[in-house]
């Protein structure tokens, strides 16, 4: 081979090595953006949590960490072939950093997909089980909420439709229902078998359905924990299982908000429930934002490093 023909076979692998650093300083510079613009917010919180209680920070430092062996737990569940261990946690760990980038899990979502394409999946089957894991993390975090909800009875409220609330509600359902008459309910009701068909040949090895539900369960309880720990680190006057709770339905509900990693709606939902059970709003604010330090902030930097390092890799 001449010379020039080693450099023409060089182009091809030096375009992606551009494209992925291209990729990756976009990838910092938005994480940059967002931590600059809630920056006080971020100072303010450290400089309220300096004196809590360094242990229950520790605990929910280890609780926070849990959450991405929990979500490789998961997402191997979602996957009848075996992942790489160590690169699983790796992705899930890149995965939470993208995600706080992009609104709706989409970071999340796109970082997971690529890294079960890299795994030999086929991009539909690959599709599918990031959609399985979701599915099962939305039923899990409804089966806790259903399962705390009678220990705590005078905790959630049905919320007062207004005239103007209604009226919205019941366009989204008019529009749900309008569905079938779509050009696109063909491809949402394939979609929609595949991802059922990839269930049921999941419930056929009981191995991997217990380390969906049971990796799915996990991550919810352990962000409920990081909760937990930070309202008693600021010595916040609230039981675990109402902290626990409204964790579960402040979540719930910020989903139907998506913001990227749920910055401002999590946040405010986590806020007002903590005011109305009980909290003062001083340290409701303070749990809220160690909470987030724990969970976004700390971990972000880092995240987007392990993202840099799987791409530089070819692992995603």
């Amino acid at each position: 081979m001449t010379p020039q023909d080693t450099e023409l076979a060089a182009l091809p692998v030096r375009r992606r090595a551009y494209w992925h650093a291209g990729f990756l300083l976009a990838v910092l510079l938005g994480g940059l953006y967002v931590a600059r613009r809630h920056w006080p917010a971020v100072e303010s919180g450290a400089g309220r949590l300096a004196d809590a209680d360094q242990g229950w920070l520790l605990l929910g430092a280890t609780a926070a960490l849990g959450t991405w062996a929990a979500s490789a737990l998961a997402q191997q569940g979602a996957v009848v072939r075996r992942l790489p261990g160590p690169r699983l946690v790796a992705a899930q760990f890149a995965a939470s950093a993208a995600g706080h980038l992009l609104p709706a899990g989409l970071g999340a979502g796109a970082v997971n997909l690529r890294f079960l394409m890299r795994c030999g999946l086929p991009a539909g089957r690959s599709a599918s089980a990031v959609a399985v894991k979701a599915t099962a993390g939305a039923a899990a975090r409804l089966a806790l909420i259903a399962l705390l909800a009678p220990v705590c009875p005078s905790l959630l409220h049905l919320p007062h439709l207004t005239p103007v609330a209604l009226a919205v509600a019941l366009s989204a359902l008019a529009l749900i229902g309008t569905l079938p008459m779509t050009p696109w309910w063909a491809r949402c009701r394939q979609a929609l078998s595949a991802v059922l068909a990839e269930i049921r040949a999941l419930h056929g090895r009981p191995v991997r359905a217990a380390a969906l539900w049971g990796g799915s369960l996990a991550f919810a309880a352990l962000h409920s924990l990081v909760l937990i720990s930070v309202t008693r680190a600021v010595a916040l006057p609230l039981p675990p299982l109402q902290v626990a709770l409204l964790y579960l339905a402040a979540s719930g509900a910020a989903a139907l908000l998506p913001t990227p990693g749920g910055l401002g709606s999590l946040d405010a939902a986590l806020a007002l429930g903590l005011t109305v059970a009980g909290a003062p709003g001083a340290a409701a604010a303070s749990a809220v934002l160690g909470y987030r330090l724990l969970t976004v902030w700390l971990p972000l930097l880092p995240g987007l490093l392990v993202l840099g390092v799987l791409m530089r890799r070819k692992h995603l």
